[in-house]
């Protein structure tokens, strides 16, 4: 296992809790591109020159990748799909997409949409309830193969979905709405189904939700995730496809300007942002 941390002047690779700059030619989209990106950055590794730590100021690990998503793909995000849709009678759509063979799949976001590690995500100006939801999130190559993972933050505005599912996009997709880091996870096996996900978001510096999940209650199998998003479709430089969320702060409850959204898997680390 290697972490990606990038920064303004490149990535820093931690392997076996050091760290090392690695070289100008190793590109994000290159990773994403060759055919054995563990075994390469581990021999790059051995000649690179070591660096005290991570880098200060962190950036998304993405270059040139798209930002997919998985929805339904957790028993909770299915209820609560459900519930905000009762007004437009789009309920029963969401059960049916958690017990097809074919998942939800949707757009998230371009590079400059995310946010990076620290920075801020953003609540739409014509949204009344917003939420942040934390996701696994693989690392897919060109060739649609699962290499690692980081966290991703997929931001909605559950007012604008439940008010029609037809307008899914402009609930998920808009400026800022995605975080990803704090690293990438660069490995040949996945964290496992005890792996607990974690989710805090404060408000003056007070904890106002907190709430947990694992990633063995993921419903559908990660591969299968993975092969139904390149089904007709090609990614040049790979992407990144969030897997979906198990964890959702009750209908009361919605973001404001300056809460911090704090999400940790220990394989990966926290991925703190602030919400504006």
């Amino acid at each position: 296992m290697i972490k990606l941390h990038a920064d303004a002047d490149g990535l820093v690779a931690e392997s076996a809790g050091k760290f090392f700059r690695l070289p100008a030619a190793w590109t994000l989209d290159r990773i994403f591109t060759v055919a054995d990106p563990l075994g390469q950055l581990a021999a790059a590794v051995q000649t690179a020159p070591p660096e005290p730590g991570p880098p200060a100021r962190l950036r998304a690990p993405l270059q040139s990748q798209e930002v997919w998503a998985a929805g339904v793909t957790y028993y909770r995000s299915r209820t609560a799909r459900m519930e905000e849709s009762k007004a437009s009678g789009g309920g029963s759509f969401y059960d049916l997409v958690y017990a097809a063979d074919r998942p939800e799949l949707f757009f998230k976001s371009t590079p400059h949409r995310v946010a990076d590690p620290g920075a801020a995500v953003r609540i739409r100006s014509d949204s009344r309830w917003n939420v942040p939801e934390p996701e696994l999130t693989l690392a897919l190559d060109c060739r649609g193969r699962i290499f690692g993972y980081t966290l991703g933050n997929d931001m909605s505005s559950r007012d604008i979905e439940g008010e029609n599912p037809l307008y899914l996009p402009q609930a998920k997709v808009y400026d800022q709405s995605a975080a990803l880091g704090p690293c990438l996870v660069v490995s040949d096996t996945l964290p496992g189904p005890e792996s607990v996900l974690a989710l805090e978001i404060r408000r003056a510096g007070v904890p106002v939700f907190t709430g947990e999940t694992t990633l063995g209650q993921i419903k559908r199998p990660l591969p299968s995730l993975a092969a139904w998003l390149f089904r007709d479709n090609s990614f040049p430089h790979g992407c990144y496809l969030m897997t979906g969320t198990g964890i959702v702060p009750p209908d009361t409850f919605t973001l404001q300007r300056g809460d911090e959204v704090v999400i940790t898997l220990a394989a990966v680390g926290t991925l703190r942002n602030l919400v504006a």
